[in-house]
């Protein structure tokens, strides 16, 4: 079983914030500790969020908790009445999340049988202390980048692959492939771009990740691997111009790595499709159709290769 870095600092954070409240001398200090679990997220983005959204929404409960416990009376009625104008205020300013949260305070101040400065500064300190604490932990998040260099070798290694087997079929068609790397690259690929965007959200002033970039180019060029498999059966391993694009499939096999050499590729399936061309034509149904075929391969291939011209290498 493994434990992972949020279930660390929620059991590190929780009784700290819980002991700097007792510390303190805060009334209800075990609420610093619930306000801590609540506001340790995944990412330090995802953190600050929610530390924003509950003590927004605190601060919003201890205003209305006043007005309607004041006006109406210290009774269940009038906390009924004061939460159905204030959570469609909270999801009208956006901080739903809060909601649960407030509720604490709400409880404390409706506990109280009469709201006090006093009272106030306490909750106060309270939110400052568990959220504060949340934040200080959240300061450090571990480093993705080692897990996201494993999915990139894990991606490429089965592209080399699932090329190599459409070379192999193009030229001897050998029908032993399982196809296995298809349905691992899918997962793969989803694994990496949930992981990249964390990382996004790790660094406060970074807007994108150029890790998410590779696997999102990645994807597009994998949606065109799966696209080709049908044509590439339709194909018998006899034709001259199949055995060429097997050797070109495994060629670019070869040729799997973050680097961008896609323009070297394009340039010789420009030269090879004007061969096509200008090859005689077919004297048969079947031999019309497989050419048919071989020409719509070569153009999911040069898609394939222009997704990664476009690529901009970056720091990957």
């Amino acid at each position: 079983m493994k434990i992972g870095y949020r279930t660390i600092k929620t059991a590190a954070g929780t009784p700290f914030a819980i002991w700097i409240a007792q510390l303190l001398h805060v009334d209800n200090y075990a609420s610093a500790g619930i306000l801590t679990i609540l506001c340790i997220q995944i990412t330090r983005k995802r953190s600050f969020l929610s530390a924003w959204h509950r003590f927004a929404a605190c601060l919003v409960a201890m205003v209305f908790s006043f007005v309607f416990f004041e006006l109406i009376g210290y009774h269940p009625f009038a906390i009924g009445l004061m939460l159905f104008v204030f959570i469609p205020t909270a999801v009208w300013l956006k901080i739903t999340p809060g909601i649960v949260t407030s509720s604490v305070i709400i409880l404390h101040l409706y506990g109280s049988g009469g709201i006090t400065a006093a009272l106030i500064w306490n909750e106060l300190m309270l939110m400052l202390v568990g959220i504060g604490t949340a934040l200080l932990l959240n300061v450090y998040m571990p480093s993705l980048e080692g897990e996201l260099e494993g999915f990139q070798r894990q991606v490429e290694d089965n592209f080399a692959i699932i090329l190599k087997e459409l070379s192999h079929f193009l030229k001897d068609s050998n029908e032993s492939w399982t196809g296995k790397e298809l349905t691992e690259t899918a997962a793969l690929l989803e694994k990496a771009k949930s992981l990249s965007s964390r990382d996004v959200e790790n660094h406060l002033l970074r807007t994108h990740n150029p890790y998410y970039h590779y696997f999102h180019m990645r994807t597009k060029q994998f949606e065109l691997l799966e696209r080709m498999l049908p044509l590439v059966t339709r194909i018998s391993g006899s034709n001259k111009h199949a055995w060429r694009i097997g050797q070109f499939f495994e060629e670019l096999a070869q040729g799997i790595h973050p680097g961008n050499t896609a323009v070297l590729y394009l340039n010789r399936l420009k030269d090879m499709k004007e061969e096509f061309r200008n090859d005689d034509l077919p004297v048969s149904r079947e031999e019309f159709e497989e050419r048919a075929s071989l020409f719509h391969l070569l153009n999911e291939i040069e898609e394939y290769l222009i997704i990664k011209r476009s690529f901009k290498k970056s720091d990957v």
